[in-house]
């Protein structure tokens, strides 16, 4: 951790003991998670970084009186640690010993653990819950967030104006949707829906917002019952005036600080669905309070949302040509400057690479924003693998050195999000032999042809076994869904070698994204987005969307059997084939070198 920061986290870590002593408890659950469970939180609402200085996009911590852990995944294994103090805090793996194990084997009884039931889904607090029981403890939701009462500059929480989403981008209307989910919800035997997941409310109501960077969906609250009454939970101040291009005309609008009252008010003695991982457990307290039944499944929203129709699909293969030009300009414009700089003393920055892309992108009027912040590492900070360049990190991209560049954008036609891994000049033929096994994969997951009835976890060793057979992994999941001008990491769809009960099914979206990092020397990682795609004969197969080349300059080509050549090759013309119209001379000559075929 920078030393310069450690007197701050030390004395909020403090503050927040004085707290717990106050409040009778011995420890207190600090979570990542906002009251919308989402991957990325508004600045009011990162309380994880503000009591440990671990600024990654998953994570919680524990605070007791005498010790603390902090539990991250394997994308953040090398961050945390140069991020938070180790002295105070111990590192924890987010899921090989997760922090319901921790509470059962690390609390002494008697404790009292403390949580905000607004920021913990019902499947951590009952597991937390049940841990802490297990060990003689006792678990108790609190009435005010401790760290919110010692962040005494917490920022505002964001107002960003939202705005419609015509049914020419969704492909769907509200009153469409609406029939939709009702006759989900029924079918389940449920009578209402409690939906907190920004993304859901934002696609079922054809809106978009900004409340938080790279999220174009605003923060709020939707009560739905089967029989079609509405309301959403969403701070006015965000709403334009005229509200007349949007489709709100049955929907009663309400603050979101009044949710638990209108839960109540909606639930009492009627079954109410509530995700389990993805909705604050205060919403099932507040049903079960009022004499109404808890029914804990996915949202029927999630399960519909997944499945892109044929709008939102042409939309993805629109804006995919659009950052296939954006990637091949950059490419282009980075291999024509960064070994002469570095030549001349004056190297080409991940920073200003980052803002290259950026630029890139802003040529066309249909994008909106990254749809993340785009992880631009050169050399050893390619092997974190969510690293982010700052003022004080950035790099240069050297002669010799391999640069990873997983970026993407939001348009108003879609999503995208993409890696590929170069280098300018030789490397050496460890990292070739390492990039090719990730070609390999990547290759071997994309040409897959599976039965209908395949599970996401059931395919996740084909991108590894050539890593496998050199003795190499990733600890990351395969691929993650990607929704449609939505949020980049899109659940439930995934390819992970965690079990997932959602079959991969037409319609669907996701990424395909093997890897290797080798800690403090090099990352390597090729991702391509893919459809998945109705073969016909009950079979289905992925269709890339990703329209950019891959270098093969770092590939050991005479280890790709023919198929895979001719793979490489094929895809390679579709790339030229969709995208050189929109390509200035400099950048098709770039594309011409860099598509040359290999099968021979």
């Amino acid at each position: 951790m920078d030393t310069r920061a450690r007197p701050a986290i030390s004395g909020r870590i403090g503050a927040l003991r004085r707290k717990l002593v106050e409040a009778g408890l011995d420890g207190y659950v600090v979570p990542r998670f906002d009251e919308h469970q989402g991957e990325y939180c508004a600045p009011h609402d990162n309380r994880l970084a503000f009591v440990s200085g671990f600024t990654g996009s998953a994570g919680v911590a524990i605070v007791m009186r005498d010790r603390a852990a902090i539990f991250v995944d394997g994308r953040y294994q090398v961050q945390v640690r140069d991020e938070v103090d180790l002295e105070t805090f111990a590192i924890e793996h987010f899921y090989d010993a997760p922090l319901k194990d921790w509470l059962r084997t690390n609390l002494r009884k008697g404790e009292r653990v403390g949580f905000n039931a607004m920021l913990l889904p019902s499947t951590w607090d009952a597991d937390c819950g049940q841990s802490v029981a297990e060990a003689g403890g006792v678990w108790t939701p609190v009435d005010e967030d401790l760290v919110d009462a010692i962040w005494t500059d917490q920022p505002e929480k964001p107002l960003g104006k939202i705005m419609a989403f015509p049914v020419a981008y969704s492909g769907e209307s509200v009153a469409d949707k609406k029939r939709r989910i009702a006759a989900m919800l029924a079918e389940q035997g449920a009578d209402v829906l409690i939906e907190a997941q920004p993304d859901n409310i934002s696609w079922f109501l054809n809106v978009r917002g900004r409340d938080v960077a790279f999220n174009p969906m605003p923060h709020s609250f939707l009560i739905f019952d089967r029989h079609g009454k509405t309301e959403w939970l969403v701070d006015h101040r965000k709403l334009p005036n005229d509200l007349s291009g949007f489709e709100l005309d049955d929907v009663a609008i309400a603050e979101p600080g009044r949710l638990l009252a209108r839960v109540k008010a909606m639930t009492a003695g009627r079954t109410a669905l509530i995700d389990p991982g993805f909705a604050p457990s205060a919403a099932a307290h507040a049903t079960r309070a009022a004499g109404g039944t808890v029914q804990l499944a996915r949202s029927p929203i999630t399960l519909a949302k997944m499945h892109k129709n044929a709008t939102e699909l042409a939309g993805f293969r629109d804006c995919h040509r659009l950052d296939g030009a954006a990637w091949i300009r950059f490419f282009a414009w980075l291999e024509q400057n960064a070994a002469e700089r570095d030549a001349s003393g004056r190297p080409v920055s991940e920073l200003e690479a980052e803002d290259r892309i950026l630029a890139y992108r802003q040529m066309d009027e249909c994008f909106v924003e990254p749809s993340f912040r785009s992880i631009s590492a050169a050399g050893g900070h390619a092997a974190m693998c969510h690293y982010a360049a700052t003022n004080e990190s950035s790099a240069p991209i050297r002669t010799g050195g391999v640069y990873l560049l997983d970026s993407g954008g939001q348009y108003l036609t879609g999503t995208t999000d993409a890696t590929r891994t170069t280098a300018i000049g030789p490397v050496s033929d460890e990292i070739r032999r390492a990039y090719t096994a990730v070609l390999k994969g990547l290759i071997s997951m994309v040409t897959l042809k599976f039965p209908k009835g395949t599970y996401g976890h059931q395919l996740d060793a084909f991108a590894r076994r050539p890593l496998w057979d050199l003795g190499l992994d990733y600890d990351h999941g395969t691929g993650h869904g990607v929704g449609h001008f939505l949020s980049v990491h899109e659940q439930p769809q995934r390819f992970d070698r965690r079990v997932n009960a959602i079959e991969l099914t037409p319609g669907m979206v996701t990424t395909i994204e093997p890897g290797y990092y080798k800690a403090g020397a090099y990352g390597i990682r090729i991702e391509n987005q893919v459809e998945v795609v109705d073969d016909g004969d009950g079979f289905f197969s992925f269709r890339s969307l990703t329209l950019v080349p891959i270098d093969m300059r770092l590939a050991e080509v005479e280890l790709l059997t023919p198929a895979e050549r001719r793979w490489v090759d094929a895809y390679h013309r579709r790339v030229v084939q969709e995208v050189d119209s929109m390509l200035d001379s400099e950048s098709l000559s770039w594309l011409a070198d860099r598509t040359v075929p290999i099968a021979g």
